[in-house]
């Protein structure tokens, strides 16, 4: 796509997405968005462009790190349930449970019980979900391999981009049909018609941000919220004040532009 084009699309689908935002919190909705994918499908730019005209106290972001000593001698699903949104709120997870069918098992970070089980216990969890009222959306964005290794390449050689790059992506990396199975029995174990996988092609990055979005607004059944017409009240002229001369002497930061 064109810039002009792709920024158009954009625009529009934010302010659609801004919308959505107004009967969630209106009506006391409850939505859940995993995104999950091979590394450098590029989640994060999908999360960003989905999240940048919204409220963040509407719209929050959880990226989990790994898990502490403590949370390790939990119940697996344990540290997620206190990010689940209450009323009026859209919690989108950037990689979520789904660690344990993707990195967990590919990595051998769990045993294979654990892994077994969890693909095992997956479907009812999120049934549970489902009937609790909340909006599950789940997205798989894959990204092919020469596509992939271009994404790698780019965050090694340019340094805006290299805080992108962990160990765990490198150790990921030769493990391309490792991950690609890991993804299959993912699917057949956990695509159910409560909680569906939806793929998402990423190759494009642009292409794959107004998918994905245009995607939410279809299968959220968001209504348009009606508010009363907002008059800018006018400011007090009594008790004048000279703001702007109590300033001098105070320091400011340099004009560099």
């Amino acid at each position: 796509m064109k810039k002009k084009e792709y920024e158009k699309e954009l625009r529009k689908l934010q302010a659609e997405m801004c919308l959505l935002q107004d009967w969630v919190k209106k009506e006391g909705k409850r939505v859940i968005i995993v995104f999950e994918g091979r590394d450098t499908a590029g989640k994060g730019g999908t999360i960003r462009a989905l999240t940048e005209r919204v409220n963040p106290r509407v719209f929050r972001l959880v990226a989990l790190p790994a898990p502490s000593d403590r949370e390790k001698t939990q119940m697996y699903i344990q540290r997620y349930f206190s990010h689940f949104p209450a009323a009026g709120e859209v919690v989108i997870f950037d990689r979520s449970w789904y660690n344990r069918a993707g990195i967990e098992h590919v990595l051998g970070f769990c045993t294979k019980a654990e892994y077994e089980s969890f693909l095992e216990l997956c479907p009812s969890f999120e049934k549970q979900i489902v009937r609790n009222g909340i909006h599950l959306i789940k997205f798989w964005l894959e990204v092919g391999q020469d596509e992939q290794e271009r994404r790698m390449n780019a965050r090694i050689h340019d340094p805006l981009r290299r805080w992108k790059l962990s160990t765990m992506d490198l150790q990921s990396y030769p493990k391309w049909y490792a991950y690609s199975k890991a993804r299959d029995r993912m699917f057949e174990a956990t695509d159910t018609p409560d909680a569906p996988w939806w793929v998402l092609r990423s190759d494009d990055k642009e292409k794959a941000r107004l998918n994905c979005m245009a995607h939410i607004l279809s299968i959220v059944p968001y209504k348009r919220v009606a508010y009363p017409k907002i008059v800018l009240p006018k400011r007090s002229k009594k008790k004048r004040y000279d703001d702007q001369s109590t300033l001098s002497g105070r320091r400011f930061v340099p004009e560099s532009y």
